[in-house]
């Protein structure tokens, strides 16, 4: 997007706006603007195009793994609420249009700034939601932009939604068009009784006024315009009609001609006013409409990812090439028929030699690697799967195809020296370079030589390279040189066609002889070719298709190790589904019990110590049947101390003594918060493969769930016996309406009623669990209680 230089300085801060001088030409040649002109397809303006266009690589692993993350929150935002950013017209024309202090916008031009600015204001009231969420990119992505509050208002009350003056903009206006309007009354009577009057209607060819030149006239028969007096002033294209102009309306289209006077010159009021606001706030203005590009080219990058099954990557520096099913993006058809590549390269190795049969991949897997490690550097999502990784490099070269050229009387060989020489002193750790049959178009063994002096010379240099070669010394050279690694593409053994897949720590045959097979070259050269071949003592075409067929036995097995790994994950899945579901349906049952149970006692049908066991033996249920029973012999009330880890045999979980009843022989026991009464007899120890339970301190945030129906109570203010009081006939509707969740507000005071609520919480047995709630709801102001 070009802004007018003076307005610059206010979106430098837009996430497009983030150059690098990285070589055009390398950039072409991996077909780089390609991919910006598909992913400029999916903006909704012609100003998001032109941002999507200026994108390019950036220099910073924080910036673009910030942009990455400013992806991945933009596509949860798009998911959770569904905002799409409508079409909106191009501005930098309006506002280098008020460069000049002279210049008024008319209505069409504020009109189109108003709904603009509209809808980047619907996008940041919708982008608010961030703020309940842990979403620092998009929070980001608002910050620094003050909104044309005057602009915004004084247009909206000034234009109507067909982008016309509103009455209301001015008393002034408001007066002349009423008058307009019973000017218009006035000629309409007048005409109405004339016509009828006169008896002319059979002259006119329909029964009501027009307007012509601005005036009020009747649309007559042009062979009956000697009958009547007055202003002919135009004819229609037929010649049948002539609009004329009777006398009796020449005073009053002439006061309406100074009404429309009047009009205008009050319209021309508005209009500078108007444009002053804006202009005061241009600033302002542009920031609000940069905010909107820029979240369109946010959306393009979502829509464009939907299409093509793309990820952001991440960027660590240092790392190594880790592509899990890269694809390359202009390869991918509307099904996603790709040959998806892994490409690996460790970080303590630095070059990738690719061998392999002609037509096989080798150029499109290096094109790859380049293509999408310049969309992941200008914050692209890349086809990939999640969890691939890239290192950071600020600069990528590529030598690349046939470029030689006939005009300069330079042949391919040549070409590719003059490239290599012309960047070679720019190239370092920093560099990425793509090299594709360096060295092919000389002497087979002065090349293969100089590629491996020229690789040397990379390694040297810390420069990352990938390339492609059908050198045999290249090839064994990649096998045997630290720092180097070697990989093939792969084909089919039987029909000698290629897979598009790749193999590590291997070279590949050329195949040569085959190809020419395929493509139907007589087989009496073919023939005498492979008598050559075996006279230069050159044929390795055997240990190589061995090599290749190991590869492709491997790959294979790999594959049907992931389908198996898949079905058994898938499988897992289902089961966790099903316990869920399952364990759901027992919390349900328990409940429903639980509930029973207490409206039982309500009603007077049981006594309490009936309703608490009955209330026990339900939530046993939740401990679950299944589980291995295991024989513990009960202690002695002698043996139960004040302090010690306890286990509840009944129930089978872990507590702590608070308390000791000689009297009754019991003992009270915390158990994850909840303190009970609990007889001698149901408690043993704790065994030694257990992990010892402490009491729990009072949640600072509840557990308790979302879902359900909620029921709250105030009991600020009140005395502690009367809350109390009124607190148990609470719990006691709460539980008969089938209620999951209570809010308790004691306040925060002294904290004595906080304390009685707790106690009464603690011993009350239709309670799963409570604590304080989040701050931003109460905080020790108010008690969250789950119930059973």
């Amino acid at each position: 997007m070009a802004f007018p230089v003076f307005l610059q300085e206010n979106v430098d801060q837009l996430l497009f706006y983030n150059w690098n001088p990285m070589e055009p030409r390398s950039l072409q040649l991996l077909e780089f603007p390609k991919v910006l002109k598909v992913l400029s397809g999916y903006s909704v303006s012609s100003s998001g195009a032109d941002a999507c266009l200026a994108l390019s690589p950036m220099q910073e692993a924080d910036s673009i793994n910030s942009m990455s993350r400013f992806f991945r929150q933009g596509q949860n935002f798009v998911k959770e609420t569904g905002f799409r950013l409508g079409t909106f017209p191009p501005l930098e024309g309006l506002f280098e249009y008020l460069l000049k202090p002279a210049n008024i916008l008319d209505t069409d031009a504020l009109y189109a700034l108003v709904q603009t600015i509209g809808q980047a204001r619907t996008l940041k009231e919708s982008l608010a939601i961030a703020e309940k969420r842990d979403w620092d990119c998009i929070l980001a992505f608002m910050d620094g932009i003050i909104w044309p509050e005057k602009t915004f208002s004084g247009l909206k009350r000034c234009l109507d939604q067909d982008g016309n003056i509103r009455d209301e903009s001015s008393p002034e206006l408001y007066d002349i068009r009423q008058s307009l309007r019973a000017l218009h009354q006035r000629c309409s009577k007048k005409v109405r009784d004339f016509i009828h009057g006169e008896d002319i209607s059979r002259f006119l060819q329909d029964e009501f006024m027009t307007i012509s030149s601005d005036r009020y006239v009747l649309p007559l028969k042009s062979n009956f315009k000697g009958r009547l007096q007055g202003i002919i002033h135009d004819y229609s294209n037929t010649g049948e009609t002539c609009y004329f102009e009777p006398l009796f309306l020449v005073e009053l289209n002439n006061s309406m001609q100074e009404l429309k006077q009047q009009e205008r010159a009050e319209e021309l009021k508005i209009l500078t006013y108007l444009t002053g606001l804006v202009r005061a706030e241009l600033s302002e203005c542009v920031a609000a409409y940069g905010f909107l590009v820029d979240y369109d080219v946010l959306q393009a990058k979502i829509d464009f990812a939907a299409s093509i099954k793309a990820v952001a990557v991440d960027v660590k520096s240092g790392a190594g090439f880790d592509l899990k099913a890269a694809r390359h993006p202009l390869l991918i058809t509307a099904d996603g028929g790709v040959n998806p590549l892994n490409i690996e390269l460790p970080s303590e190795q630095k070059v990738l030699i690719v061998s392999g049969g002609n037509a096989g991949g080798k150029t499109v897997c290096l094109k790859t690697v380049g293509l999408l490690a310049a969309m992941a550097f200008s914050g692209i999502p890349v086809p990939v799967e999640k969890g691939s990784v890239l290192p950071l490099f600020k600069e990528i070269f590529v030598i690349m195809g046939d470029e030689q050229s006939l005009e300069e009387n330079v042949s391919t060989f040549s070409a590719q020296i003059q490239s290599i020489s012309r960047i070679w002193g720019s190239m370092d750790s920093s560099t990425l370079f793509i090299l594709d049959e360096f060295g092919s178009g000389t002497d087979p063994a002065q090349g293969a030589a100089l590629a491996q002096a020229v690789v040397d010379g990379l390694i040297d240099n810390g420069v990352t390279c990938f390339a492609a070669t059908h050198f045999p010394a290249l090839k064994t050279y990649a096998l045997v040189t630290e720092g180097v690694r070697a990989a093939s593409v792969l084909f089919d053994p039987g029909t000698k066609r290629p897979l598009f897949s790749l193999a590590y720590d291997q070279v590949g045959a050329s195949i040569a002889l085959d190809v020419a097979r395929e493509h139907g070259l007589p087989e009496s050269i073919l023939s005498k070719a492979e008598q050559y071949l075996l006279m230069d003592g050159s044929d390795t075409g055997s240990v190589m298709n061995r090599l290749n067929e190991l590869a492709v036995s491997r790959e294979r097995e790999l594959e049907e190790l992931d389908r198996i790994k898949a079905k058994l994950e898938t499988k897992r899945a289902r089961l966790e589904e099903k316990f869920e579901r399952e364990r759901l349906s027992v919390l349900a049952d328990v409940k429903s019990q639980a509930q029973s149970v207490l409206k039982e006692w309500q009603d007077g049908k049981l006594g309490r110590k009936q309703a608490l066991k009955k209330l026990s033996q339900a939530r046993g249920l939740i401990g679950g049947e299944d589980k291995p029973k295991t024989e513990v012999k009960p202690f002695s009330f002698d043996e139960i101390a004040v302090g010690a880890q306890i286990l509840n045999i009944n129930w089978g979980r872990k507590g702590v003594v608070l308390e000791k009843d000689d009297r009754k022989k019991r003992a009270k026991v915390d158990m994850d918060g909840v303190a009970m009464w609990i007889p001698a007899e149901q408690l043993g120890p704790v065994s030694k493969s257990g992990t010892p339970s402490r009491p729990q301190k009072l949640a600072t945030q509840s557990n308790a769930p979302k879902g359900g129906m909620t029921l709250k109570i105030d009991l600020r203010g009140k005395r502690a016996d009367i809350a109390i009081s009124e607190l148990g006939k609470f719990f006691d509707q709460a539980l008969l309406r089938g209620a999951t969740v209570l809010e308790i507000v004691h306040g925060r005071g002294t904290g004595a009623l906080r304390r009685e609520v707790q106690l009464f919480l603690k011993g009350n047995p239709a309670v799963a669990n409570f604590g304080f709630a989040p701050e931003d709801r109460g905080g020790d102001g108010m008690t969250e209680v789950e119930l059973v």
